[in-house]
């Protein structure tokens, strides 16, 4: 049985949480992520800490610079439990004001850039927060301030917007800082991940559970002081945000930033700031080795290549292994819910078990179960179910799906896989139509619902359709019998209503209904194999 070696375990013991009970936690902890961060900047105050084009912030410049956007947020009245809603790409203002918020005791709300209108009305309404802080790009999009009733101050980052004030103007360089009193509990980000009925739920990460996730990464990747994280998949994901830039900060190690990956200057960055660690999708791994001479550049430095989201193919596994000899890889299990990672590969095992997402993280507990909910044997097939302090308490402001989708302590995780006698898991299927889109989950059942409202739309199906570089492509099945309508109107109708990845690849159009089998409903597998 392969385990986790015992400077890790022996670090474990048995607390009750949320109302949990027999929850395995680090015992040596900071108490919330103020003191995480605080901590860090004790002992590495001249270290880098951020690097994103020609900024540079040590831990002691950063330090005064969050302490500068807390007075600016607390003069607008952001108190305890307030949410501050981020709606910025990967920038230094990102992690900026999301430690400012933090430090008032406040509720984080990254939201990713890409979201249109009608999804950052509900989100923002959902949460309700009192203040936004925005990109100058997506102001065409931002709501209008009669749909937003709660919101009360609108930033914006990148120049002057109508409606709203200058994200300088949030810096007070002078000032008392009311400093709360944040128990490991309370909710420090509210990540909104899409569902099945096409409304995005907020799942509430607490302190206690970036905390471990942080540790987490931290030991199970051998991670310490000087580490260097190239951030390049988005900050207002569970990945970007938990993987890299509060695994740095616990680490004392330093964010690179990239605004937008790009193959050649992901390559560039990595080998110019020295890069040690990262964390993508494989369609990022595949794209610079499609597009790139990797020889070129110079990264000895790079010791980790962890990876999610999607499987990763043998090919690139084994071009990987030859080309970067000295890059471990690392595969990594999670979601939004799980506030990233539930199982991760040991060190040395990328090539060994590249079949396996890896075994359960030190604190975590996964229960593979079969419908009725009891446990299966070694080797079969079942639902993971699954425990520890870093499974989310619940969505914000919707205890009907906090109780239908956890259970006994755990979240069921709706994805199908088996453990072997060595305690390795593999996945066998997704989480129910659930398409995985370069590292981006696309929910069927949202992009149905929103293109169902066409009026030329009878009914229509998502299918992931596989993808080389990016795992999969959207494949959206139509069945109209308006003559007039065509692939153009389809993906433009979508992309008006939902976020650009929602957009359809492919789309095919018949004039006959869809199968479904006798219970009435669509039998997606008979999709895929016209595929």
């Amino acid at each position: 049985m392969q385990n986790w070696p015992a400077k890790i375990t022996d670090l474990l013991s048995y607390e009750t949480h949320f109302g949990r009970s027999d929850i395995k936690c680090f015992s040596d902890r900071p108490s919330d992520l103020n003191v995480m961060v605080k901590q860090s900047v004790a002992r590495n105050r001249q270290g880098e800490a951020l690097v994103c084009d020609e900024v540079r912030l040590t831990y002691g410049a950063l330090d005064a610079q969050v302490d500068a956007v807390a007075l600016g947020l607390m003069a607008h009245g952001v108190r305890t439990g307030s949410r501050v809603a981020i709606l910025l790409g990967n920038c230094p203002e990102f992690l900026i004001v999301l430690l400012a918020s933090l430090r008032l005791g406040a509720i984080a709300v990254p939201i990713n850039v890409r979201e249109q209108t009608p999804e950052l009305t509900h989100i923002l309404n959902d949460c309700g927060a009192t203040v936004l802080v925005h990109d100058v790009d997506v102001a065409d999009r931002l709501p209008p301030q009669p749909d937003l009733p709660q919101l009360e101050h609108r930033f914006c980052v990148g120049g002057p917007v109508a409606a709203s004030k200058d994200y300088d103007s949030l810096l007070t360089p002078s000032g008392e800082l009311n400093a709360p009193t944040v128990s490991e509990e309370d909710t420090a980000v509210i990540l909104y991940t899409s569902g099945t009925t096409g409304q995005p739920k907020g799942a509430m990460l607490t302190h206690l559970n970036i905390i471990h996730s942080a540790m987490h990464f931290e030991m199970c990747m051998e991670l310490g002081q000087g580490e260097r994280s190239l951030l390049a998949v988005p900050a207002s994901h569970v990945t970007g945000l938990v993987a890299t830039l509060f695994t740095m900060l616990r680490t004392a190690g330093c964010s690179v930033i990239m605004r937008s990956f790009k193959a050649d200057a992901f390559l560039d960055l990595a080998a110019r700031e020295k890069v040690t660690q990262t964390l993508m999708v494989p369609a990022m791994y595949n794209l610079f080795l499609l597009r790139c001479a990797v020889e070129d550049y110079d990264l000895s430095s790079w010791r980790i290549g962890g990876y999610g989201g999607a499987p990763m193919a043998q090919s690139t596994i084994q071009e990987l292994s030859e080309k970067l000899p000295g890059l471990l890889l690392v595969n990594a299990y999670g979601a939004t819910e799980l506030t990233s990672p539930a199982t991760i590969l040991p060190l040395g095992m990328g090539t060994k078990r590249s079949d396996s997402i890896g075994i359960t993280v030190p604190c975590g507990e996964i229960r593979i179960v079969d419908p009725n909910g009891n446990d299966v044997e070694t080797g079969e097939h079942g639902e993971l179910w699954i425990k520890g302090p870093m499974v989310v308490p619940g969505y914000w402001n919707n205890p009907e799906k906090t109780k239908s989708e956890f259970q006994d302590g755990f979240w069921k995780s709706g994805d199908v896989g088996s453990r072997d006698a060595q305690g390795f898991i593999s996945l066998h299927d997704r989480r129910k139509d659930m398409i995985i889109r370069g590292g981006y989950n696309i929910y069927s059942a949202e992009v149905e619902n929103a293109l169902t409202a066409h009026p030329s739309v009878i009914e229509c199906a998502a299918i992931g359709r596989p993808d080389p570089v990016l795992g999969e492509k959207l494949h959206m099945f139509v069945h109209s019998t308006d003559a007039t309508l065509d692939d153009a109107a389809v993906k433009a109708f979508v992309q008006a209503h939902l976020a650009d990845y929602k957009t359809p690849d492919f789309v095919t159009l018949t004039d006959t209904p869809l199968p479904r089998n006798a219970n009435g409903k669509i039998v997606k597998a008979i999709l895929r194999n016209q595929l």
